[in-house]
């Protein structure tokens, strides 16, 4: 069901959705303004069923929750919404998280310019207000939500873009020399793969390990806690994988136990001709050996035996990150997406909504 915190004579109406509560009429409103922003915001990107995507929304994330607002018209038409995800309280770390919300979301174009994005915003600033949140991320693509991010007084942190490479361009002879060069006798290292799932007892041994690589990925000058791999967050989505279909590819190269390298990537049986490249990452003392592209060569090795019908992979770098950039290019990854990461304060944000005046038919009541 729809919660409404707005009045009745106000031009659009502000109402939080849970995915939990919300009744079957409800769902079929909100996944057909979801499809429409999708097809908004990223065109032609193939998109899962109106179940699947309702089984997502409804899943326990079991270290943040989400506020979902929707903004409706007059006519009750969804305008707008926006998603603010926040730490949960006693999960690990969550005081090192308490100070952000990250923010998704968005305004239909057919309903921009009429004051939709502010009302939005109020919520943001409301809910950092009550819980005591100081930093609001965004991460934005379009020109246009750069453009709004600047006027209301956020500050580009971080650049990253998506990278897609066609698999038909693969150069075997160059993967298996990367291989053989990575696996040479003299690194003296092991190699170590798991394909489909990694059980979750070797996952606990590798939280620490991999939270340091993950740790060290290039940011620049983005506010955040602590990057972590956490137990947790694994079961939660190899539950969503075994719901479904998926599968999990983790590649090591590792001295005893310390991890040298890592590659890891999955496959989703509702995208089921892509690759979703995850992290790749090289512990500081082992870079320039070339190990990034041993392990990278291993996992798309594997996961063409294992899923011939991959047609592509995709992956997200950091624009600061030249080394992983050129190993990509040289294997005929090219930029698909250029994404900005946006913070904001509570006080700034503030001062931009007091720019935008409520008027008496508008006011909270």
């Amino acid at each position: 069901m729809l919660e409404t915190r707005a009045a009745d004579a106000r031009p659009f109406a502000i109402s939080r959705f849970d995915p939990h509560l919300a009744s079957a009429a409800e769902w079929v409103q909100y996944v057909a303004y979801w499809r429409l922003r999708n097809e908004e915001d990223f065109p032609h990107e193939p998109l899962p069923s109106d179940a699947h995507a309702q089984q997502f929304m409804q899943q326990h994330m079991p270290l943040h929750e989400m506020h979902r607002i929707v903004a409706r018209d007059a006519h009750g038409h969804i305008a707008g919404s926006i998603n603010m995800s926040v730490r949960r309280e006693g999960t690990p770390d969550c005081e090192a998280h308490a100070p952000f919300v990250n923010v998704a979301g968005g305004v239909r174009q057919s309903h921009r310019r009429q004051g939709v994005g502010s009302l939005l915003l109020r919520e943001l600033l409301a809910l950092m207000d009550t819980q005591g949140k100081t930093t609001a991320t965004f991460n934005v693509h379009l020109p246009e939500s750069h453009a709004f991010l600047a006027v209301i007084g956020a500050t580009e942190k971080h650049r990253s873009m998506e990278n897609r490479m066609a698999f038909a361009g693969l150069d075997n002879a160059a993967l298996a020399r990367w291989r053989a060069e990575a696996l040479a006798p003299a690194h003296g290292l092991c190699l170590e793969i798991h394909a489909g799932r990694v059980p979750f007892e070797r996952l606990a041994t590798l939280m620490a390990p991999l939270s340091a690589l993950l740790e060290d990925a290039p940011t620049t000058g983005l506010a955040r806690a602590p990057m972590r791999f956490e137990l947790a967050d694994f079961r939660a989505w190899y539950a969503e994988i075994d719901r479904r279909g998926g599968e999990h590819f983790l590649v090591l190269l590792r001295e005893g136990d310390e991890v040298a390298a890592v590659c890891d990537a999955s496959w989703n049986r509702l995208y089921p001709d892509r690759m979703f490249q995850r992290l790749t990452a090289v512990a500081r003392r082992w870079r320039g050996k070339g190990l990034a592209k041993g392990v990278k060569a291993v996992m798309l090795q594997l996961v063409r035996e294992r899923h011939p019908g991959v047609v592509m992979a995709v992956t997200q770098n950091a624009e600061v990150n030249a080394p992983m950039l050129a190993i990509n290019r040289q294997l005929g990854f090219a930029p698909h997406r250029h994404d900005g990461a946006y913070q904001i304060g509570t006080e700034s944000l503030r001062a931009f909504l007091s720019t935008r005046p409520l008027t008496s038919r508008e006011a909270r009541t």
